[in-house]
């Protein structure tokens, strides 16, 4: 289901769909737009608003809220990394005590609702270590 060539978007399009048919209809699975891609003053402009209004560098780009439970995703590409500033998020979401998890495929979600006990429709495949 490739649709742009941007596999973080193209995955997190496949995520979100999953989470939809795996979670009660109560879930809520949001998706903060937290950067602007436009370059220039102009983007800079509209960052510099987004800011004012709240957001917050580095965010998770899936909050899951289930049945009293909090997760937060980070999607990446195979390759992916974290950049600091989404390190310090994690770090912090860890330190509150709600859940985060690096998401590289369809079954790191899934799994990662298994890991943080959110009841799904969908039983996870088995999990590997992480490397």
């Amino acid at each position: 289901m490739m649709r742009r060539g941007t596999p973080e978007a193209d995955l997190q399009r496949a995520v979100v769909q999953a989470l939809r048919i795996a979670l009660p209809r109560t879930a809520i699975i949001h998706h903060c737009a937290n950067e602007v891609t436009e370059a220039g003053p102009r983007g800079a402009r509209r960052q510099a608003i987004l800011v004012g209004m709240g957001v917050h560098a580095g965010f998770a780009d899936l909050m899951v809220i289930c049945d009293g439970r909090v997760l937060f995703l980070e999607l990446k590409a195979p390759k992916g990394r974290l950049q600091p500033e989404q390190e310090a998020f994690r770090d912090a979401v860890l330190a509150q005590r709600f859940g985060w998890a690096l998401v590289r495929s369809l079954d790191d979600a899934l799994g990662a609702l298994a890991d943080h006990g959110f009841t799904t429709r969908i039983a996870p495949a088995p999990r590997r270590p992480a490397p």
